[in-house]
C-alpha cells in the first residue's frame, strides 16, 4: 500500500502463541436478520465486556455513528466516501485512488502507548491499511494519504502491491515497506473477518493477526533505521519516532469494512 533504542528483532512464530478468543478478537455475526446465537452475537457487536472494560478497553466505533473520527485533512469527517451500516465502518469503492475520494479518517485524540484491535473485511483486490503514529507534520498537508507506521492491509493474491518493496514486505499484515509478515500468517479468506491487534509499549511495537503475532520491532533501534533508510519513508525526517500519533484507517478507493475498533490506552493531546 502506498502512503504519503536497543535491539531490533523480527519474530516469527512457529505456531499460533494465543487463540483468537483470548485476545478478545472474536469473530462475530453481523447479519441484521440473525436469531439465537446470531442474534446474541450481533448484541455484542461493537461493544467492550466487562472484562475488557476493567482492563482499559474503550470503543474507537460504537457501530451507529463517526464520533471520535475526523478527515485527516481536516477538522471533520468526511462527507462522502465513507459508510456507517449495520455496524460496520465502510470505506467505499472508488477506483483504487490513494486518498482519493473521501480521504484517510483519524482518531481524534493521539495515542503513545497503546493497544489497537479491529476486525477487518476486504473486498477482492482490495488495498487499505491501519496507520499509526500517525502526525501532521509529516507528509502534504491537505491533500494524499497521512504518514504513519502502517498494519498493511492487501488481498496479497490478487493486488499488485503484494509483489512490489521488498521480500513482500507490502503484504498483509506487515510492517508496510519495511518488515514482512511471514508468508505463514493465518490470514483469512478474502470477504471473512481478520482480527488485527497492534501492540505499542515504549518504543516497541508488535504485530498479530487471527491471534498470531506476526513481526516486533524496535522503532528507536539502528535497525529499524537501516530499514527506513531503504524505504519510501527515508525522506521523512524522524519517521516513526513520534511519542504519540493518531491512529488512521485508509481510503485506497476499495472497499473494506471495519467493526469492533477498540483501544486500550491513554488518549493525548495532539502534539
Amino acid at each position: 500500500m502506498k502512503q504519503s533504542r536497543s535491539s531490533f528483532r523480527l519474530s516469527v512464530p512457529l505456531a499460533a502463541v494465543a487463540a483468537a478468543a483470548a485476545l478478545g478478537a472474536t469473530v462475530l455475526a453481523t447479519s441484521s436478520g440473525a436469531t439465537g446465537a446470531g442474534a446474541a452475537a450481533q448484541a455484542t457487536l461493537n461493544t467492550v465486556s466487562a472484562e475488557e472494560k476493567a482492563a482499559g478497553w474503550r470503543l474507537l466505533f460504537d457501530g451507529t455513528s463517526t464520533k471520535g473520527w475526523r478527515n485527516a485533512h481536516a477538522d471533520t469527517f468526511p462527507s462522502k466516501g465513507w459508510q456507517v451500516k449495520d455496524g460496520l465502518l465502510t470505506v467505499l469503492e472508488s477506483g483504487g485512488g490513494e486518498a482519493a475520494n473521501g480521504g484517510d479518517i483519524v482518531t481524534l485524540e493521539e495515542y503513545g502507548d497503546f493497544e489497537l484491535k479491529a476486525d477487518v473485511r476486504l473486498s477482492k483486490g482490495a488495498n487499505s491499511g491501519i496507520k499509526y503514529f500517525v502526525t501532521e507534520k509529516l507528509g502534504t498537508p491537505g491533500r494524499g494519504s497521512a504518514i504513519g507506521l502502517e498494519f498493511q492491509l492487501l488481498d496479497d493474491a490478487v493486488h499488485p502491491d503484494a509483489k512490489m518493496g521488498r521480500e513482500g514486505n507490502r503484504t498483509f499484515g506487515s510492517l508496510y515497506d519495511l518488515i514482512a509478515a511471514p508468508a505463514s500468517k493465518p490470514v483469512k479468506a478474502i470477504g471473512e473477518w481478520n482480527s488485527v491487534h497492534i501492540v505499542s509499549k515504549g518504543t516497541k511495537v508488535e504485530h498479530w493477526l487471527n491471534g498470531t503475532k506476526l513481526i516486533e520491532f524496535d522503532r528507536a533501534s539502528a535497525a529499524f533505521d537501516t530499514l527506513v533508510a531503504a524505504s519510501k519513508y527515508k525522506d521523512y525526517v524522524g519517521f516513526g519516532k513520534a511519542k504519540s500519533g493518531h491512529i488512521l484507517l485508509q481510503d485506497h478507493g476499495n472497499t473494506v469494512s471495519f467493526r469492533n475498533v477498540k483501544v486500550k490506552g491513554a488518549a493525548l493531546p495532539n502534539t
